[in-house]
């Protein structure tokens, strides 16, 4: 990927090679079908993973980005189950950030009890790492290649029990392709030395979201700060009289 092309509107930052698939991969489809660039940034190879290796996850997320149109802007190598939030760390993403121009940035939850997936360690650092790298970046005096950015806008995913979406979406059109990119990640979610079914856990999820907006399948999402609209109205053009 040649970052000196033009900036991404949606960049989706994860920690391990499947994350933003799980995540945010529906989402990321239907944006790329509405015209929108999308890029993904990935922290470590997932070499603590069960299955597969670094080498095999990175061919898997290849493919997954293929399936959903997407481009895999950098993987860095910053340790699976050792990811912390460091400056250095902050600055790396800054400088990505600054260079990708994103108006949106989809990153993990940056709080929760470890030890469930959604509150893996990783994921809890990545959102912090996502975070303060997002206000890093809009810093003139940081200095570096690339000028200040703001983001529009951070969205979290790998929402821990507990905490309610901001919102939403339908990715009942692009459920297929959702599924395609994550079969793609063969060594983790179709290998038989697992006892888990992780696609039927990831649809049951992908149909609980849709039933809270009346849809079949959605991808929940929250804000830490508040939504800005300008038109309520348009708040109200999902609903249908039934």
């Amino acid at each position: 990927m040649n970052l000196s092309q033009s900036g991404y509107d949606v960049l989706s930052f994860g920690a391990h090679p499947d994350d933003v698939e799980v995540g945010t991969g529906g989402v990321l489809v239907r944006l790329r079908e509405l015209g929108y660039r999308v890029g993904i940034v990935c922290l470590t190879e997932g070499e603590m993973g069960t299955g597969g290796t670094p080498a095999i996850r990175k061919r898997e997320a290849e493919t997954a980005a293929k399936i959903m149109d997407v481009d895999i802007v950098k993987q860095f190598n910053w340790g699976d189950t050792k990811l912390f939030d460091s400056y250095e760390n902050r600055v790396e993403i800054a400088s990505i950030i600054r260079r990708c121009r994103p108006r949106i940035i989809f990153a993990p939850h940056w709080d929760g009890f470890t030890g469930r997936r959604q509150s893996h360690p990783d994921h809890l650092a990545t959102g912090r790492i996502v975070m303060n790298a997002a206000n890093l970046a809009t810093l003139i005096k940081l200095g570096g290649e690339h000028t200040a950015h703001r983001i529009g806008a951070i969205y979290h995913y790998f929402l821990p029990s507990g905490v309610n979406p901001s919102f939403v979406v339908d990715i009942t059109p692009q459920f297929e392709p959702w599924m395609k990119a994550l079969s793609a990640h063969k060594s983790q979610f179709l290998n038989p030395k697992k006892s888990r079914d992780y696609l039927w856990s990831l649809e049951t999820m992908a149909r609980t979201f849709g039933a809270r907006i009346g849809v079949k399948y959605g991808q929940g999402f929250l804000s830490a700060e508040p939504l800005r609209i300008d038109d309520p109205m348009k708040l109200a053009q999902g609903d249908q009289v039934t």
